[in-house]
């Protein structure tokens, strides 16, 4: 598998200085896994001042990034044919970690990071997808694009020391993950489920299958399917479930599901 190559068109490169002291992300290039480059904007931008922004047409607060040096940037990167761009913006589809699972597959990531008040409408037309990485807003798209490459990262196989690490976490599936323990037994008069030091390994693996749909319900009930709950039903002899009406959130209304 040849190395995934991200190219990061950005205002303050040094912001990624940040991924040197990552751990798996940081070995991840030494390895020569992935492969990072940074265009920094300014060096594309226009006259002796290299200008990059300037006043929004029609007025109003802030400075819009100009267009002409981002299309420089983004048209200076050799493109490979299987890539896609990227644009960090709050009006972005929401990141998954599907979104993540299926960028793998690429061989080049073009990532534009936005910043001051955002960018002229016309650099949309660069992009193949527009990315947020919540409903928030912060000063730039750096600190979006520095989550998209570590959360790509660790995908890739190489990368993690134990790829079956990935196999539960959360949000790989619909369900959350299972909570963790390790020694001490007793801390603070909280003790570590006399399960999980049972040694029965079916036992353990049933328990942790009842406490992702549990922590899941509990905590992120709109990421529960139908197909969860179904599960969660056949198996409750063995999980110590009863056949209650679950409330799920979906939009902003609630919806009852009954017995199946």
């Amino acid at each position: 598998m040849s190395a995934i190559k991200f190219e990061v068109i950005t205002l303050f490169p040094k912001a990624f200085e940040l991924i040197n002291n990552l751990g798996v992300i940081s070995r991840s290039l030494e390895k020569n896994l992935i492969n990072l480059n940074l265009y920094d904007l300014r060096e594309y931008g226009e006259g002796s001042y290299r200008k990059v922004d300037d006043k929004p047409y029609g007025g109003g607060s802030g400075m819009v990034l100009k267009p002409e040096p981002i299309y420089k940037a983004h048209d200076s990167i050799n493109k490979l044919t299987n890539s896609k761009t990227l644009l960090m913006t709050p009006q972005g589809k929401v990141l998954k970690q599907q979104d993540l699972l299926r960028w793998t597959s690429l061989d080049q990531l073009i990532i534009i990071c936005g910043q001051y008040e955002g960018f002229d409408e016309r650099v949309r037309c660069l992009a193949d997808e527009e990315v947020s990485i919540g409903d928030y807003v912060l000063s730039g798209g750096e600190i979006p694009a520095i989550s998209i490459i570590n959360g790509l990262t660790r995908l890739l196989p190489g990368t993690l020391g134990d790829p079956g690490s990935l196999k539960d976490e959360s949000h790989n599936s619909s369900l959350l993950e299972y909570p963790h323990y390790t020694r001490p037994l007793i801390f603070k008069e909280m003790k570590v489920p006399d399960i999980l030091v049972s040694g029965n390994h079916e036992e353990i693996k049933l328990w942790r299958k009842q406490k992702m749909f549990e922590r899941t319900l509990d905590r992120r009930n709109d990421l529960f399917s139908n197909e969860d709950y179904k599960e969660l039903l056949k198996d409750k002899s063995k999980n110590n479930y009863s056949k209650e009406k679950v409330q799920f959130n979906i939009g902003n209304e609630n919806e009852i599901y009954p017995d199946w």
